[in-house]
């Protein structure tokens, strides 16, 4: 149908118009580099960024190191060392590449630079723990945290009072270096303190905030952590600059003009889409019923489109991820709707703990789970979206993208 394959262009498309690559050329192009050149990339789209950058400074980098997700690593680049690590729950070898990075950035002086490319993800590849914490202490707040259904700030609000490096830390490592900065955001609204935890910008959250967010989600934390969080983060730091390459924004723009070019009628919904993944995807569907039925201004054939981050409340001990829940709960409510398409995809080509973007559904996406016995509820119900949307071939695998600028979302409405 060709509905559908205007839907899978939307995502590859806007995907290929946001990856990082010509936009570090660009932030690094022009500048002048004195002493020695430390290129050290983390984040799920730091080995994309990592070759640009190596390609424009290749003749001034003394050494570098690239910590990315497992499976992002597309090969060996220069002489750079190549970290893959646990992403969203930090591992032993995001230890083991934080520690490389702290060991080759303390005996650099003024004359030297850092230059630090930033993308999502960094919270968890990018590591090293406060005196005093474990590294099972820290898997095991972040997995509360993403259980509870608190939000990425909130998250790396608490996980930068507990690190060496987050919330500016590693900046402050570097105190007699100067830190260039290319970051590409996955945060709405681009708060450079919470891209990656911000580990090279002031931070902005406090120790009260965190103890806050633990009270608030009922963690449970020994007394030692308890402690930990009590020491502030840096809040005024003179070595650091930073550029911003990317956006969600950049996203939905490119998502409109590829719409656009399809012949479909663009309208951006918002940039900042938040809240709990089934009450937008139940928000869309709402929205279809009412364009499908001619109750709105929207002129079909229209896209509607979206980007942001939504979170998961586990109920369940399914499989999925915050896109794919998202999809799958639109599916309920257009049921029965002809000619109208959804998806919701991670720009980053993963979405949770799967080998999946996302879910692109449309108005049989829920009779077919009926004929196949399991009715989408008890999908949704177990937090199951991803063996609930691979069971009628409503998974979009595009692999891992070299990109990550958050999530976006697209309504298709054909005319009748």
């Amino acid at each position: 149908m060709k509905i559908h394959e205007d839907a899978f262009k939307i995502i590859e498309e806007s995907i290929n118009r946001v990856k990082p690559d010509e936009a570090v050329k660009a932030a690094l192009s022009g500048r002048d580099f004195k002493g020695k050149v430390v290129l050290i990339a983390i984040g799920k789209a730091s080995w994309n960024m990592a070759e640009a950058a190596y390609e424009m400074l290749k003749e001034k980098v003394t050494g570098g190191v690239v910590i990315t997700k497992y499976d992002h690593s597309r090969g060996p680049i220069g002489d750079l060392e190549i970290f893959e690590a646990g992403h969203p729950i930090v591992d032993e070898n995001s230890i083991k590449g934080t520690k490389r990075v702290l060991d080759m950035t303390s005996a650099l002086g003024k004359e030297d630079q850092v230059v630090f490319l930033v993308s999502g993800g960094g919270s968890a590849l990018f590591e090293m723990p406060m005196d005093g914490v474990l590294l099972e202490d820290i898997m095991d707040i972040t997995d509360q945290l993403l259980k509870s259904g608190a939000d990425i700030v909130e998250i790396n609000t608490v996980r930068k009072h507990l690190s060496k490096v987050k919330g500016g830390k590693f900046a402050q490592h570097c105190e007699n270096t100067s830190i260039f900065s290319v970051v590409l955001s996955d945060v709405i609204g681009d708060p450079l303190d919470a891209i990656a935890s911000g580990p090279a910008y002031r931070d902005s959250s406090t120790s009260e905030e965190a103890m806050e967010i633990l009270e608030r989600y009922q963690l449970s934390v020994e007394p030692h952590i308890l402690e930990v969080l009590k020491i502030e983060t840096p809040k005024d730091l003179k070595n650091c600059e930073t550029v911003i390459t990317g956006s969600v924004t950049a996203l939905c723009s490119a998502a409109m003009e590829v719409s656009e070019s399809l012949g479909y009628t663009s309208y951006l919904l918002s940039s900042t889409v938040d809240g709990e993944a089934r009450e937008v995807g139940r928000f869309f569907s709402a929205m279809a019923r009412e364009i499908r039925n001619g109750n709105s201004s929207f002129k079909t054939p229209c896209a509607i489109i979206a980007g942001g981050e939504t979170v998961v409340k586990i109920r369940g001990n399914g499989k999925g991820g915050r896109n794919q829940e998202l999809a799958l709960s639109c599916a309920q409510g257009i049921e029965g709707l002809e000619d109208t398409v959804f998806f919701s995809v991670g720009s980053d080509g993963t979405d949770g703990p799967t080998d999946a973007a996302g879910g692109i559904i449309d108005g049989d996406t829920a009779k077919k789970l009926r004929e196949k016995d399991i009715p989408l509820e008890v999908y949704l119900d177990n937090n199951d979206s991803y063996h609930g949307l691979d069971s009628v071939g409503a998974l979009v695998k595009t692999g891992p993208t070299g990109t990550n600028v958050n999530d976006f979302m697209v309504l298709l409405v054909n005319e009748r």
